[in-house]
């Protein structure tokens, strides 16, 4: 499923919301469109040293993880970061190649979609966040539309200074 605009096929608030973290997860792959390996793997921000192309996916796809799985199903937590690398997710991504992170990221946002469409938006996670909150799958959605639309600002900036690509 690839999004060409935002403009969800109905008005009511789950096709909103969904069509929005669609978007912007389909955004975020089409800025690696034709991007080389050696270009994904540049990190060109010298105060950013994680921050590459193959990082933010690789990061986008951990965070979809965490966000549904283990806040939300409750799931144990096996992601790829530790207590001593926080960021291991961006760190090892360059070990990688970008189609790779990009199929993985595409095939979970499926499952995820699955996920989404089979609860209620006011659903509560069994994990916790700050505080022991036990938020909904309306804020996890909300949460990650504006995850990934942060991160699809970096995609465009890295997009611009490795090759003069701009867009959307």
């Amino acid at each position: 499923m690839t999004r060409i605009d935002d403009t969800p096929a109905a008005w009511d608030e789950r096709t909103q919301l969904t069509t929005f973290l669609d978007y912007t997860r389909d955004t975020a792959r089409a800025k690696c469109r034709g991007v080389s390996e050696e270009n994904a793997r540049k990190a060109l921000l010298p105060g950013s040293p994680l921050m590459t192309m193959s990082g933010l996916i690789n990061h986008l796809r951990w965070v979809e993880y965490y966000w549904f799985q283990v806040v939300f199903l409750g799931e144990e937590d096996q992601g790829p970061w530790t207590e001593e690398d926080p960021d291991r997710e961006m760190r090892i991504a360059v070990d990688f190649p970008l189609p790779r992170l990009l199929d993985e990221y595409a095939g979970q946002s499926a499952r995820y979609r699955e996920l989404v469409a089979g609860r209620s938006l006011d659903d509560k996670a069994e994990g916790t966040v700050r505080g022991g909150l036990r938020v909904d799958l309306r804020w996890i959605l909300l949460h990650l539309t504006e995850e990934t639309a942060r991160h699809n600002g970096h995609l465009d900036i890295l997009r611009e200074m490795l090759d003069g690509t701009t867009g959307d």
